[in-house]
């Protein structure tokens, strides 16, 4: 099923989105309310209204109003998440946007590193609720987590088929629940008051340990903005609606369970199996462990989406994605993928129960909340007045400070986990694209005209060896007339490269994410062509592919041949071959620089192996690939200027002249 078939309001398109978008958020329920028990030990009646009443007018103003109702149209070209966001803001000037950009790319990262292990873990625990605590749930927690992984090559298409059913199942199953079990204790109703959620965190000296704990109802908010590309914005809307209410309604089935239940000593760690019947917790703890598997898929998915982003907007260096499937935005890394399952088996091992993993949980996302609170900010002022603009800095700054306040709790219990995680990711995109930049201003351009005379000549020259049929460049001039000067220097002076044809290809990533066109110019007529490929940012890089499709759109129309112009297989109407050319600039050690541009420049270089070659990345063949290196230069100072001795002066002037300097430094 296409994309734009997702996007329909449709009975189907309804069902995907609740099996794509809804499965971190959804699967809260199993964590939420242990933790928030968990952060008071002598709860009473009148602490579980205010606790649950602070869930749901967190869902309410954090979930619903943010990101359903504003944050959705907040979109690039149909596309959400952070990093859309800075596409459609990074030519304002201000340019600390990419920090902002970075710090809450990096945390949703870290998020979707510990997302997988606690919702896995906290399903799995619930074997203890039937067997007690002789259940080995680590190795479980393991295999599931080895298994997700291992299936990630498939494609998310593949493995997401049956999300929708499955997922539509376990939001019923959790209304059912609560809906049972709200005779138990019908003063929850109060819930629905924001007066007991005030009243609670005014009252309570540890508000900032409820805060913590109440925050993770609504961590799966960021990553429904990221799957706005999947699904579209209305059938997200609506989706919403029925999961909210299936999500409130078991909220408050456990908090009624917990009040007809205070005092009683024998209750289950967890309330989420208390409110259960006996005979459906072997049966629910395998739907939880559904649940658990598909939110761990979507968070995984949107990480690998992540990164594909950034490649392509500077952020980190190249990598090697695939698209297993025929959707787009559902990209594989296999790179990230083995990243991910090594730091989700590092989280098992190092907290070993989901009541530790939670103090390791929200840190890091409320991170992204305030980023992207400030992104949105900057992307309303140039819709709505400033003083609305105002208004919602202000109001999602403060909630979203105090959650923060309340994370930050967490920091020495596992905090320091995702942040640690977060801030190393961070300061890679950071120096990466500062490097980039950096790297981009120095690259010395001149105009082509005096040099396709002779780049023509070298073509026809008989005596220089045939180096290609085709020999093809990469340039980061977006001007034809204009080429870097080590490009020209690689085809006529260096090595010169006699050739039927040469290709120069230019990469356009653009703000939309799935644009894929081209166009292209006429240097040398029949020989020489400058290619332009306008790629969006999720839009996979096939420049072989592309090229070949580009060539046969040429010689359909008679523009051009590929047939080899050796006689022999000219004969035999055998096409010419293609040599790509990579030109690699190192960084010179013989550069005059400012220490901070050296050591940046020395990190880039560094940071290049966490990454592929640009050939790898763009899909080519690496037998057909010759890498020349360049060295770059970086000068912020201009030399002086060596004079000549004047005419008439002796040597034994000169002698004198060294002599006095001498004298005059002693």
């Amino acid at each position: 099923m296409n994309s734009e078939t997702h996007k329909r309001i449709t009975a189907l398109g309804l069902l995907v989105t609740i099996g794509i978008v809804f499965g971190d958020i959804g699967t809260s329920p199993l964590y939420v309310m242990k933790a928030v028990i968990g952060a008071y030990a002598k709860f009473d009646a009148n602490y579980i209204i205010g606790a649950v009443s602070c869930v749901i007018w967190t869902l309410t103003l954090q979930t619903t109003l943010k990101y359903v109702i504003i944050a959705l149209r907040a979109d690039n070209n149909g596309e959400g998440g952070i990093l859309s966001l800075f596409a459609l803001l990074r030519k304002l000037p201000r340019r600390w946007l990419y920090i902002v950009a970075a710090a809450g790319a990096a945390a949703l990262i870290a998020d979707g590193v510990i997302t997988p292990a606690i919702t896995v873990t906290s399903a799995i625990e619930g074997l203890n609720v039937v067997f007690g605590d002789n259940v080995p749930t680590l190795p479980i927690v393991l295999f599931i987590i080895a298994l997700l992984f291992a299936a990630q090559h498939l494609g998310t298409g593949r493995i997401g088929r049956f999300f929708g059913p499955f997922m539509l199942v376990w939001f019923a199953m959790l209304a059912i629940l609560g809906i049972c079990c709200l005779p138990m204790a019908w003063q929850i109703l109060r819930a629905f008051n924001p007066y007991y959620a005030i009243h609670l965190l005014w009252t309570n000296p540890e508000w900032f340990v409820i805060v913590g704990a109440i925050f993770l109802c609504t961590t799966g908010a960021e990553a429904l903005y990221s799957d706005l590309g999947h699904c579209g914005r209305r059938n997200i809307t609506i989706s919403w609606c029925f999961v909210k209410v299936a999500l409130i309604l078991n909220y408050m089935g456990q908090g009624a369970w917990l009040i007809a239940n205070t005092g009683n000593e024998s209750i289950p760690v967890n309330p989420f199996y208390g409110i259960m019947p006996q005979w459906l917790i072997i049966p629910g703890i395998l739907m939880a462990t559904g649940a658990a598997v598909i939110a761990s898929q979507a968070l995984i998915s949107g990480t690998f989406t992540m990164f594909a982003e950034a490649v392509n907007l500077n952020f980190w260096p190249a990598l090697r994605i695939k698209y297993p499937g025929a959707a787009k935005g559902q990209p594989y890394i296999p790179v990230v993928n083995t990243a991910l399952f090594v730091g989700c088996v590092m989280t098992v091992l190092v907290f070993r129960d989901s009541s530790a993993m939670e103090a390791a949980y929200g840190l890091a996302i409320t991170v992204t909340m305030l980023m992207t609170t400030a992104l949105l900010t900057l992307y309303l002022h140039r819709h709505l007045p400033l003083w609305i603009c105002a208004a919602f800095a202000a109001f999602f700054g403060i909630i979203e400070c105090i959650f923060l306040i309340g994370n930050l709790s967490k920091f020495a219990h596992g905090g320091w986990y995702t942040i640690l995680i977060a801030c190393v990711i961070a300061l890679i995109m950071t120096i990466w694209f500062t490097s980039t930049r950096m790297r981009s201003r120095y690259i010395e351009y001149i105009d082509t005209d005096d040099k396709l005379p002779i780049i023509n000549d070298i073509r026809q020259d008989k005596t220089i060896p045939m180096f290609a049929s085709n020999v093809v460049y990469f340039s980061r001039s977006p001007n034809p007339e204009r080429l870097e000067s080590k490009l020209l220097y690689s085809i006529i002076n260096r090595h010169p490269k006699r050739a039927d044809h040469y290709w120069l290809i230019h990469i356009e990533h653009c703000d939309t994410p799935h644009r894929l066109e081209y166009d292209i110019s006429e240097l040398i007529p029949g020989a020489m062509y400058f290619v332009t490929l306008y790629l969006g940012f999720q839009t996979d890089t096939r420049i072989n592919v592309y090229l070949r499709q580009i060539i046969e759109d040429m010689v359909s129309q008679g523009k051009t041949s590929i047939i080899s112009s050796y006689p022999s297989l000219k004969a035999h109407g055998i096409a010419g071959d293609f040599i790509f050319i990579e030109l690699h600039r190192v960084f010179s050690s013989s550069s005059d620089c400012k220490p901070t541009d050296r050591r940046l420049m020395i990190w880039h270089e560094r940071l290049r192996r966490l990454g592929v070659s640009d050939s790898t990345a763009m899909g080519l063949d690496t037998s057909s690939v010759i890498v020349e290196t360049i060295p770059l230069i970086i000068s912020n100072y201009k030399p002086r200027r060596i004079s000549r001795i004047a005419k008439g002066t002796t040597v034994s002037d000169a002698v004198q002249c060294n002599k006095q300097k001498s004298t005059s430094n002693v």
